[in-house]
């Protein structure tokens, strides 16, 4: 029964996102971005016929696997644009540090003036950063693993969504602008947004999550500490 369930909740799974991706190219508009409207039809479908979640991750943990892979494979797009990647190193670097720590530092202040519970503050701390970098964290730091994984998606589908509005709306247009911006607050689904924009911009983004990954892990305890 175990098995059925498993190759069922993989195969629905990719027809959805499929018939999502299909979508989105005839409708191009941030809100049908594949990844958001696949993720509240599964829900929306596992609340109707009341599926625990549990037995949805029998299958759905294989495909949660692939994300290290995927991380991995970024490193194409990084191979083919490395030429760019060396011309604008120290941008690069500077919008990483200044990126990640108002992020994190903005939103460590502003959760403890509203009185958030501690424990929900170092599980959102690492929100843009990828899933198990930020449930490592997460664990290191006093969070909730699970609860900070939920923080990391909702971070990302919100990127991806409107990202591409803010960054016009402030009159960011040059590539460099645009990957760090995605890589840095929307980590890997941000990441596959800025490659829909662009190689150029995919491969800053993800050489700005990797990099903004690293760097979370080692100053957000030591913000935590200042903070809490």
């Amino acid at each position: 029964m175990n098995i059925v369930l498993t190759i069922a909740s993989v195969i629905g799974t990719i027809v959805i996102f499929l018939l999502m991706t299909r979508l989105y190219k005839r409708v191009t508009h941030p809100l049908l971005v594949p990844i958001a409207t696949t993720t509240f039809v599964i829900l929306i479908f596992l609340l109707i016929f009341s599926i625990p979640y549990e037995t949805y991750m029998l299958g759905g943990k294989w495909i949660d696997e692939l994300l290290g892979p995927a991380v991995v494979a970024l490193a194409y797009p990084l191979y083919q644009n490395r030429k760019s990647l060396k011309a604008f190193f120290m941008p690069i670097i500077i919008g990483v540090f200044v990126g990640s720590t108002t992020g994190i530092a903005t939103g460590l202040y502003f959760s403890k003036i509203v009185g958030i519970d501690p424990k929900i503050i170092l599980s959102i701390s690492p929100k843009s950063v990828t899933t198990p970098v930020a449930m490592d964290i997460a664990s290191v730091t006093g969070g909730i693993p699970a609860l900070a994984a939920v923080y990391v998606m909702i971070a990302g589908i919100s990127g991806a969504m409107f990202g591409p509005i803010l960054l016009k709306w402030v009159k960011v247009d040059h590539f460099v602008g645009v990957g760090l911006g995605f890589g840095t607050a929307s980590h890997g689904i941000g990441t596959s947004r800025a490659l829909e924009i662009g190689t150029n911009e995919g491969a800053i983004s993800s050489i700005a999550m990797i990099l903004s990954a690293v760097y979370t892990s080692i100053i957000l305890p030591m913000l935590v500490s200042f903070f809490l």
